[in-house]
């Protein structure tokens, strides 16, 4: 496995350690973290993860050379992502711009929404719509309209959302998953994971607009989740809805939930899912994380046994995330630890493997597009951490 080679990378590893020093060690990790995402990743995708002629990312890059995989689809979710975090970065506004302009004509549907994907030709390859892909369309518009001031964005975000709540809402319960292009149930499924992203959704265009309806309709979410997806015995919430075939519970999930409802105590306040979050994350950590490296499995079952090894970076930097938003001494020292394996284990001078093993053996190393998405989420609560 290659190892980062930058001095910012062995900043990160030699001074975040859980003893004395901690705060100093902390800047300085985090510092390393967010030197290497300027200068290695984002450049990725102004540059060879661009695609020209389409006018969006390429779904993803090889780990080896940076190269473009072979096309296949572009995802609108993707072109979502890839706003979010350009909207946000500085000096990303003129690509936020692009990307913006893109998402509109390539994925909007004339009869409604937003298709899934297109295909390398760029025409319309899977018409379905779903849940996850809406919901990020919300978030990366919120960021975008709030940088740029876009009066284009804003009647995006008002409209999505509106669609979302005609159509994938669910009287008294939560949200279809996915549905036919004309927006018809071909089946019936309520999925923790497209819920969870509304949930960031709506909290970032209430962040954005200051509607109070947004406040009210995530504490109505809230309530549901709790009821539909958290076992009551660890706390965690479910995959799948409490009482399906072949549940299992993720950790990363686990820490991204809690982020959520951490950085808005104002929307949630001391509600019941924030209580069973507690539990959950500490479930998660004691089953889900391994000591000696603070790296996160993808899945357990609901007796805390592994049973899926695999470590994805994303779980990793929520992980990451959920430390920094504790705020006690005992979160500290684990951030501490987790800065001090994770450069190495990761992230390296061309970008990041995506999953490695628990025996840090690389099990997929292209660079999907989506990926910086879950890589800014967790640093801007490192850098509030470290400021």
């Amino acid at each position: 496995m290659s190892r980062i080679s930058s001095s910012a990378a062995a900043s990160a590893t030699s001074s975040a350690t859980p003893s004395g020093g901690t705060a100093r060690g902390l800047g300085d990790g985090i510092a390393a973290l967010l030197a290497h995402y300027d200068t290695t990743v984002l450049p990725l995708w102004t540059g060879p993860g661009w695609h020209e002629s389409i006018g969006l990312p390429y779904e993803a890059l090889a780990g080896r050379d940076a190269s473009p995989l072979p096309v296949q689809r572009f995802r609108a979710m993707a072109c979502a992502r890839q706003l979010y975090v350009f909207s946000r970065q500085p000096g990303g506004l003129a690509h936020a711009d692009t990307l913006f302009a893109a998402l509109r004509r390539r994925f909007a549907d004339p009869e409604g929404g937003w298709y899934y994907s297109i295909g390398a030709d760029g025409a319309p390859l899977d018409t379905g719509k779903d849940l996850y892909t809406h919901a990020f369309v919300v978030f990366a518009c919120a960021a975008y309209w709030r940088r740029s001031g876009n009066a284009d964005a804003r009647d995006v975000l008002d409209g999505t959302v509106a669609l979302i709540e005609a159509k994938f809402g669910i009287p008294d319960d939560l949200y279809h998953a996915a549905l036919a292009r004309d927006f018809t149930v071909e089946r019936e499924a309520v999925l923790q994971n497209p819920v969870m992203h509304l949930t960031e959704a709506y909290l970032a265009a209430h962040e954005a607009t200051g509607d109070q309806w947004y406040a009210q309709r995530l504490r109505e979410i809230a309530q549901r989740v709790q009821r539909t997806f958290v076992d009551p015995a660890n706390g965690c919430i479910a995959e799948l809805p409490l009482g399906a075939a072949d549940n299992r519970i993720e950790p990363g999930h686990q820490f991204e939930w809690y982020s959520l409802l951490a950085m808005a105590p104002s929307v949630f306040g001391a509600c019941e899912l924030a209580e069973s979050l507690t539990r959950g994350c500490a479930f998660a950590q004691r089953h889900g994380v391994a000591p000696g490296t603070q790296g996160v499995a993808a899945a357990l079952d609901a007796d805390g046994r592994i049973i899926d090894a695999t470590q994805r970076i994303w779980a990793q930097t929520e992980y990451a995330r959920a430390l920094a938003l504790r705020g006690d001494g005992e979160g500290r020292a684990a951030l501490a630890q987790w800065l001090a394996a994770f450069p190495g284990r990761f992230l390296h001078a061309r970008g990041w493997h995506e999953c490695i093993g628990p025996d840090d053996a690389v099990l997929r190393d292209e660079m999907p597009s989506t990926t910086p998405y879950h890589l800014a989420t967790a640093y801007e609560a490192l850098r509030k951490l470290a400021d």
